[in-house]
This record gives C-alpha cells, sequence and structure tokens, in this order.
C-alpha cells in the first residue's frame, strides 16, 4: 500500500520506524492482533496476567531452558510481557509465533518459573 502512494520502503526501514514512533502490534483477545501507539512503552505489552490465560498453550523446560507455546501469534507480546516482569531468575526470553524460549540463570528456577506462568494462565 506505501508502494502504491508513492513511498518507497523496505520492511526494515518500515519496522525500524515503526519501533521509533513506539507503535506495535497488539493481540486482540481472539487471536487477531492490530498495530497500536503508546503513550508509554508498557502500554506495548498488556500484563502478563492479562494475557497468559488468553494465549498459553503449555509450559515445560529442561536445564535452564523452559518453552513456552502460546496460540499463534502470541508468542512476542507474551514474551514482552514476560521481560517488563524484570524476573531476576530470567536471563532472556526469544520469541517466535507461538513458541517463546526462556533462558533462565539457573536451572534451579525452571520449576517455579513454569509454575508461576501456569498460574498466571491459571492452568
Amino acid at each position: 500500500m506505501l508502494h502504491e502512494r508513492g513511498f518507497d520502503v523496505t520492511q526494515a526501514t518500515l519496522s525500524r520506524d515503526l519501533k521509533e514512533l513506539r507503535v506495535g502490534k497488539v493481540p486482540h483477545a481472539e487471536g487477531e492482533s492490530y498495530y497500536a501507539a503508546a503513550v508509554d512503552p508498557e502500554d506495548l505489552a498488556p500484563a502478563l496476567e492479562r494475557l497468559l490465560p488468553h494465549l498459553l498453550t503449555s509450559a515445560e523446560g529442561v536445564g535452564n531452558l523452559v518453552v513456552v507455546k502460546t496460540l499463534t501469534g502470541g508468542a512476542q507480546a507474551a514474551a514482552e510481557a514476560i521481560d517488563l516482569e524484570s524476573w531476576p531468575e530470567i536471563l532472556g526470553t526469544v520469541a517466535g509465533d507461538d513458541t517463546i524460549l526462556i533462558i533462565l540463570r539457573d536451572e534451579g528456577h525452571r520449576s517455579s518459573i513454569i509454575s508461576r506462568i501456569n498460574d498466571l494462565a491459571d492452568f
């Protein structure tokens, strides 16, 4: 659509510009998503306790890794919400379309993180 309107822009440039403008994809409970501008960066990531009951399908792990499965399209929003929680046990997250990889600082935290995620999702 941008090309049709005379804007010559690559996907990488568009993605970077949207990020700078603090515009992000926000999921609907029905699984669809839409773009929204944020007044506060945290507005782009709804609270974890509001997201997980609608998106989580499973959480399991091995060693210092936890794999969280979500409905299609829900992983990035859920991963950002996990990141915003700043749980000290978590080193970082990597999100795909329906899968989140959580890297823990120590494998001893795996059970408590999985339990916390399941509790927030009302599993």
